[in-house]
């Protein structure tokens, strides 16, 4: 590296004003690109956070309004009617899919009725599965994000230390005002790191804790409704 350019680099802003602007500005170009991505990681966090807790928060209410309507004593065919054409999640999308295996099973002239429950039970099995990973998609980025974030910004840190030393060395000038300012524009990579982290570990135990809830919620409903399917069927075997 040119020893004028890395006291160029290093040094100008001594003797001048610091602000987190002219830190950026006037840091190495690899600390600048580590800000730059940790900034844009940050911004991906905040709007992953921002859809699931807005899609949390649909499927929490989705939930209670299906579970009013399938307790208020409607007949299960009717509710399935009613959902039948309709795009579903959570309860519903469990709902629909045991239905789907029922009728199929009962409609036509020959009725396959031999293993219905273990069919059933394996098509609310899938459901949840499926309905598991749309709840759990793009979680894991707030944990990447809130593990890798301060090691990122720390490898600018240390970059921007490296290239102060050097600037220090070229210049023979130890002075408190040639070096604060390097040192500064170094440490910065490192707090812009802690910020993209210290939301995307929150959030993520967060988002993880009712993403378990929900599926938990699934899981017990899918659990009732087998019962409810497996008590019509021994009542129309012994019909």
């Amino acid at each position: 590296m040119n020893t004028a350019a890395v006291v160029q680099t290093a040094l100008p802003m001594a003797g001048s004003e610091i602000t987190l602007f002219s830190m950026f500005w006037h840091a190495h170009i690899v600390v600048k690109l580590v800000m730059i991505g940790l900034v844009a990681a940050s911004i991906w966090c905040w709007a992953i956070i921002i859809d699931k807790s807005l899609m949390f928060g649909r499927y929490a209410r989705s939930m209670d309004k299906f579970e009013e309507a399938f307790w208020s004593g409607r007949s299960l065919e009717e509710l399935y009617r009613s959902l039948e054409d309709k795009p579903v999640h959570g309860m519903q999308a469990l709902f629909q899919a045991a239905m789907r295996e029922w009728k199929r099973s009962f409609d036509g002239q020959r009725r396959a009725v031999g293993s219905l429950q273990q069919r059933i039970d394996r098509a609310l099995d899938l459901a949840i599965q499926r309905e598991g990973e749309r709840l759990q998609s793009r979680i894991g980025v707030l944990a990447t994000v809130g593990t890798s974030a301060p090691f990122i910004g720390l490898f600018g840190t240390v970059w921007g230390i490296m290239t102060s030393f050097r600037s220090i060395a070229a210049s023979n000038n130890t002075s408190l005002a040639v070096v604060a300012p390097g040192i500064a524009e170094a440490l910065f990579a490192t707090a812009i790191g802690l910020v993209a982290a210290i939301p995307a570990v929150i959030a993520y135990n967060k988002l993880q804790s009712e993403s378990l809830r929900i599926q938990g919620r699934l899981e017990g409903f899918a659990d009732e409704f087998s019962s409810i399917l497996s008590r019509q069927l021994d009542e129309r075997a012994a019909a």
